[in-house]
C-alpha cells in the first residue's frame, strides 16, 4: 500500500509516526523520477532535498507557517505533497502546472520565485510584517549554496542578523563548498546548541550578565562570549553566519530525515535569526 496515494496536503503528512517518513520520503523520489523523466524539467535539485521537504512539511505547519524556496528548481517534491500529486504530469504544458512556485497555484507557494537569491529578502519581509501585524507564524527560508554566492543574499542576511525577529534561513548547500563533511563532534554540537535547556541557562545568564554594574558587567558579558564563540567555531563552519548575527545549527546530514525531524522541531522553538546549514547531494 502507498503512503502518497493517502497524502494529499501537508496536514496528512504530519498524522504519520515519524518512523514510516523514510518510506514517504522513497514514495515522493520514485514518483518524482517517474513524472520528470517523461515531462522534462529540473531533475537533480528536487531529489537531492526529498528528505529536507518531507521534515519541513512535517514539523512547520504549512501554509500558516510559510516556507520560502529560492527560485523554485528545489521544489518539484514541494509540489507533489501540496495538493498537486495528480497534476503533476501537466507540469510544463499549457495550462498545467507551472516549472517553478506560483502563488496562484496554490497557498503552499508563499512567494514566486524567479531569480536566484531573492528568498531570504522576501522571507525576512514576510517576518516584518508578521511582527508589525502581531501576527504569529514562523517563516522559513530555504536556498542553496549557489544562490547563497549572490549578494543580495548577503544583504538579506545582513538585514535580518542583527534583530531579535524570530526568522530561520536553510542553506541547502548541495556541493558540500562550504563545510567539509558531518562528523560526531557536528552531530554532538548541533545537539547542544538547539537544547532548550542549554537555550534556558544561555538566555539567564545574559540576563544576570546584563543587571551586573556595567562596567563588570560588560567585561564578564565579553569574556562569556568570546568563550561560547571560541568553543563553536573550533568544530563548526559557521562563523560568517554567526558574525552576521545568526545562530548557526550544523552541518546536518541533509538525507538523514530523522536528524532534520528532530533539529527542525527544536529549531522551531528557539528565537532570533537561525541558520540550519543542511548538506544534500544532488540527484541523491
Amino acid at each position: 500500500v502507498s503512503l502518497l496515494d493517502d497524502i494529499k496536503y501537508p496536514e496528512d503528512l504530519r498524522g504519520l509516526k515519524p518512523d514510516m517518513l523514510k518510506r514517504l520520503v522513497q514514495e515522493v523520489r520514485e514518483r518524482h523520477i517517474d513524472v520528470i523523466s517523461e515531462k522534462g524539467g529540473h531533475f537533480g535539485a528536487s531529489l537531492g532535498v526529498a528528505e529536507l521537504t518531507v521534515a519541513l512539511h512535517y514539523v512547520f505547519k504549512t501554509p500558516h507557517d510559510q516556507l520560502v524556496w529560492d527560485t523554485g528548481h528545489q521544489a518539484y517534491i514541494h509540489k507533489i505533497l501540496t495538493g498537486r500529486n495528480e497534476d503533476m504530469p501537466t507540469i510544463r504544458k499549457k495550462g498545467g502546472l507551472a516549472p517553478f512556485l506560483r502563488r496562484e497555484e496554490s497557498e503552499y507557494d508563499a512567494f514566486g520565485a524567479g531569480h536566484a537569491a531573492t528568498s531570504i529578502s522576501a522571507a525576512w519581509g514576510m517576518a516584518v510584517g508578521r511582527d508589525l501585524t502581531e501576527q504569529d507564524f514562523e517563516v522559513v527560508a530555504i536556498i542553496g549554496d549557489g544562490a547563497m554566492g549572490c549578494g543580495l543574499a548577503y544583504e538579506a542576511l545582513n538585514n535580518a542578523g542583527h534583530t531579535d525577529r524570530d526568522f530561520i534561513v536553510v542553506l541547502n548547500d548541495n556541493d558540500m563548498s562550504i563545510a567539509p563533511a558531518v562528523g560526531a563532534m557536528n552531530k554532538y554540537l548541533t545537539g547542544v546548541i538547539t537544547n532548550p535547556a542549554y537555550n534556558k541557562i544561555r538566555s539567564i545568564v545574559k540576563e544576570v550578565l546584563h543587571r551586573t554594574p556595567t562596567a563588570l558587567g560588560d567585561v564578564m558579558e565579553e569574556v562569556a562570549g568570546k568563550l561560547e564563540e571560541s568553543a563553536k567555531h573550533l568544530i563548526t563552519p559557521g562563523l560568517i553566519f554567526e558574525e552576521l548575527g545568526f545562530q548557526y545549527v550544523g552541518p546536518l546530514d541533509g538525507h538523514n530525515v530523522d536528524q532534520l525531524v528532530s533539529t527542525f522541531s527544536r529549531v522551531r522553538k528557539m528565537n532570533g535569526p537561525i541558520l540550519v546549514h543542511v548538506l544534500t547531494r544532488k540527484g541523491k
